[in-house]
């Protein structure tokens, strides 16, 4: 079964990459520090930063190796991703045709993106680029909707997701259980937050969501007025005020069955 690129992403992330890349938050600190001491990675380990996007994950792989390749399927993410970070090798190609040879990565790291292509083949052939006893590292930044704020705007948007692939609907799990390729090697979560304006940590961050970038420019104008609303119902911060919009960081290991 050959798998093609999600519409939504296709028509979100290509219309909204410069977007994405200014207002999509980085990953907590001791990320990789616990990376780090987690994974078994040699000086010279090859890391595959797969579904890369922007290259928001990149700092948090520069301390683990500088043999480092992106693979993204939307050349507007990767000329994002080249602008920030030059010297980074990247690819574009999809996740079950990876454009790499046989045994030739140490780590694979699928950050905010393994739900998009989260099928057999994209195992398969991730299972064939690692090297014996390699990782498959999936990690995501989510709101924290234990605070009120967050919530109201989660289950605001909710109806809008359709039959988007997303994190928290957990379907990205299943394929685990179809195969024999990879088993659970260790897993984590972290805190933290991304500080700054409501407009641009908030409102702005939220309309550079797949399904809501896709959108035409007018309702997303109107969501991003909405957004605000909201916040200032909840906090009495406005678009301009200062707010911190907190994320939990979901990261799961799995290790190359040999």
């Amino acid at each position: 079964m050959t798998q093609s690129l999600h519409p939504a992403a296709q028509q979100g992330f290509s219309a909204a990459a410069e977007l994405y890349q200014q207002v999509r938050p980085d990953y907590p600190a001791d990320l990789s520090h616990w990376l780090a001491a987690t994974l078994s990675l040699p000086e010279d380990a090859h890391l595959l930063d797969l579904g890369s996007g922007t290259g928001k994950f990149i700092p948090s792989l520069r301390p683990l190796g500088s043999r480092i390749t992106a693979i993204d399927p939307v050349p507007e993410m990767l000329n994002q991703l080249q602008q920030a970070h030059p010297d980074i090798h990247t690819l574009e190609g999809l996740s079950h045709q990876l454009p790499l040879p046989d045994h030739s990565v140490n780590a694979v790291f699928c950050a905010q993106s393994f739900h998009w292509f989260a099928h057999l083949d994209t195992l398969k052939d991730i299972y064939r680029v690692l090297k014996p006893q390699g990782y498959l590292v999936l990690v995501w930044n989510q709101h924290d909707i234990e605070i009120d704020w967050v919530k109201a705007l989660a289950d605001y948007i909710a109806p809008l997701e359709g039959k988007t692939p997303r994190f928290h609907h957990g379907q990205w799990q299943e394929v685990f259980k179809q195969q024999t390729l990879f088993q659970p090697y260790a897993e984590t979560h972290m805190q933290h937050v991304q500080h700054g304006p409501v407009e641009q940590v908030v409102s702005k961050r939220l309309l550079s969501t797949s399904f809501i970038a896709a959108m035409p420019e007018t309702q997303r104008q109107q969501l991003k007025q909405k957004f605000e609303q909201m916040i200032e119902q909840y906090t009495t911060k406005q678009a301009h005020d200062l707010i911190d919009f907190p994320y939990r960081t979901y990261v799961y290991v799995f290790q190359r069955s040999d």
